[in-house]
């Protein structure tokens, strides 16, 4: 998946997709941590309380 960055007044912003955000039940005001690797221009968000994802059908079949 690609997004867009965004210019969020002085700043610069990537937004959460939609699906994502109803899924994992990301709220406005929910704390953000936040990891940067450098060397890779790598950055990992971790959203405090995320519900845990069920796994699908066809997934769940595949592990056992």
């Amino acid at each position: 998946m690609k997004q867009k960055v965004i210019k969020v007044g002085n700043s610069l912003g990537v937004t959460v997709p939609s699906q994502f955000v109803k899924a994992v039940g990301v709220t406005k005001g929910d704390s953000v941590s936040v990891k940067t690797i450098l060397e890779t221009g790598q950055i990992i968000y971790g959203f405090k309380g995320a519900k845990q994802l069920s796994l699908t059908g066809s997934l769940a079949k595949k592990s056992n």
